[in-house]
């Protein structure tokens, strides 16, 4: 049966888009199992503490280049040697205090949707205009991670690594997808730049490279129409972030009762007393870290006092970050809203606790796993709502640690009215590791993707506040040393495109990706058999 012309992806039908795979061989399998690795390698160079971001790129299209031309099952492995060389060292903080095994188990998982991506990379490959294809994979792949199982684990996604670059705008567009896609769509090109040039097709070179330059430049105008304006608003309120540290490091950071606690106090009536002095000016609200509280201070009458103290002597309410007990056995991970004249009031409940760190499912499993498992004794309650506290002195939007990473988490607030957002986090369980500058970033983004001045305020570091552009106004320094940090900050009250289509242009593209595959594999079904009596279909998915 003759294809439809529509589904003709040789000859004149498409100039200049024909794609790579009908022009060329791929290289040798060994190869391009190194290039996988590369790749991989390549991608954590991108992302804090090395921040080289056109790395990203890079990572993209040597990935594009060890997969093209092949069969699904080979696109597979290779995409699994690529997660394994990208997640591994990526993710190597979560076993700094645990050990090896649960770093390792959670790398591997996290590889495995690499695998699958890898799967469908050659097939969406053989069509005309792949660049846009493959951005839209990398987007359905990062979708299903981030989602699935135990509402999934979105580190490591290609948009968070574009914080300091010009591609961040794109956020304030459609998210961190968007982001993530125009990444996706810049380093795919970059591999159609060089299969191209092997195959001396100099028009489609001339294409993907201006595609190649279009998406980094077409970035960096955005900031012109979406760059908030200093005073567009015409509002701002005087912030202070308070930086505690802790007496230990890693799992025992709060084994010292009351000690965190304490500092928070401390690091407080000294913010107080610059006050009283002239050498700061009094904030309209200050901001503890998660777990500030190392006991429940609405069932300790001393915690309640000290915290009572602190609110009183800096004359301004305070965001107060505890652990609380209940209901039943369980344990919440809380922010408190507590004014000097109310007392504890409006509460935010962290909605997304981390599986096997905050919860335990499957726990008999677990134990098998790591004997580091009992040391979560007391499951975590999940809350509800958006995370929106109205009653301080204006709308704050509050998520607590790796709850930044997850989009909707974020946005729910801002939807709601937030005119800040606040990230309280304790990375004082991940030592001197890349994951506090890593979580930094993904703040950085959340800024600009909801036009937002946007606060993450640290147990022991790195705690900044980030102007609504994602540029840092201010930070702390070297990592478990108290801090204190004290600004004008903007409120803003307009709601970007990204706040508004929330998770529908992360919907498009994954729909859009599975269509690409879907054509593909219907057009290499209506291909001629090959001499050995297979489709090239059948041939695509054998081994």
């Amino acid at each position: 049966m003759t294809a439809p012309a529509w589904l003709s992806f040789t000859g004149d039908t498409w100039p200049m888009l024909r794609p790579p795979t009908e022009t060329h061989t791929p290289v040798h399998v060994r190869w391009a199992a190194l290039i996988a690795l590369g790749a991989g390698l390549a991608g954590v160079l991108a992302f804090p503490r090395f921040g080289i971001w056109p790395m990203a790129f890079v990572s993209v299209g040597l990935l594009s280049i060890a997969v093209h031309g092949r069969r699904s099952q080979t696109g597979a492995w290779l995409g699994l040697l690529y997660g394994l060389a990208f997640f591994g060292p990526l993710l190597h903080w979560t076993g700094v205090y645990v050990g090896p095994v649960p770093w390792l188990i959670l790398a591997v998982t996290e590889a495995a949707y690499c695998a699958g991506m890898g799967a469908m990379l050659p097939v969406v490959q053989r069509l005309p205009g792949a660049p846009v294809w493959v951005g839209a994979t990398w987007v359905l792949q990062e979708a299903v991670r981030g989602r699935w199982p135990f509402g999934g684990f979105p580190w490591g996604r290609l948009g968070f690594s574009q914080a300091e670059s010009p591609l961040r705008w794109f956020a304030a567009l459609g998210g961190a997808p968007l982001v993530s896609f125009a990444v996706a769509l810049a380093g795919a090109a970059l591999a159609a730049v060089t299969l191209y040039a092997r195959s001396r097709s100099w028009q489609s070179v001339t294409l993907a490279a201006a595609a190649l330059v279009a998406v980094p430049t077409f970035g960096a105008v955005l900031a012109w129409p979406l760059k908030p304006a200093p005073d567009r608003d015409g509002r701002t309120a005087t912030i202070a972030l308070v930086q505690g540290d802790v007496p230990d490091r890693g799992l025992d950071f709060n084994s010292r009762r009351r000690q965190v606690l304490d500092n928070h106090v401390q690091q407080t009536l000294q913010l107080a007393a610059d006050i009283d002095a002239g050498r700061a000016t009094r904030p309209s609200l200050v901001v503890w870290p998660e777990n500030s509280s190392d006991i429940d201070p609405y069932t300790n009458a001393d915690a309640r006092a000290e915290i009572a103290q602190a609110v009183a002597a800096v004359q301004a309410p305070i965001l107060v970050g505890a652990i609380l007990d209940g209901p039943g056995d369980h344990i919440r991970n809380v922010g408190i809203l507590w004014s000097p004249a109310a007392g504890a009031g409006q509460t935010y409940t962290k909605r997304h606790p981390v599986p096997f760190a905050e919860y335990i499912p499957l726990r008999g499993l677990a134990k098998l796993v790591s004997s580091k498992v009992d040391l979560v004794s007391r499951d975590m309650a999940a809350g509800g709502g958006n995370g929106l506290l109205t009653d301080g002195p204006f709308p704050i939007g509050d998520v607590i640690c790796f709850e930044v990473a997850y989009d909707g988490l974020v946005r729910s607030s801002v939807a709601a009215g937030a005119q800040l957002i606040v990230v309280q986090t304790n990375n004082a369980t991940f030592g001197h590791s890349a994951e506090t500058y890593q979580q930094l970033a993904m703040s950085q983004l959340r800024a600009v993707e909801h036009g937002r001045t946007t606060v993450q305020v640290s147990t022991s570091g790195e705690s900044a506040i980030i102007g609504p552009d994602g540029g840092i106004r201010m930070r702390s320094g070297d990592l478990f040393t108290p801090s204190r940090l004290v600004t004008d900050v903007p409120l803003r009250t307009g709601k970007t495109l990204a706040t508004r289509w929330g998770p529908v242009p992360e919907y498009v593209l994954g729909a859009s990706a599975l269509a690409a595959l879907l054509v593909s594999v219907l057009h290499r079904r209506r291909r001629p058999m090959t001499p050995t009596g297979n489709t090239d279909t059948e041939e695509m998915v054998r081994a």
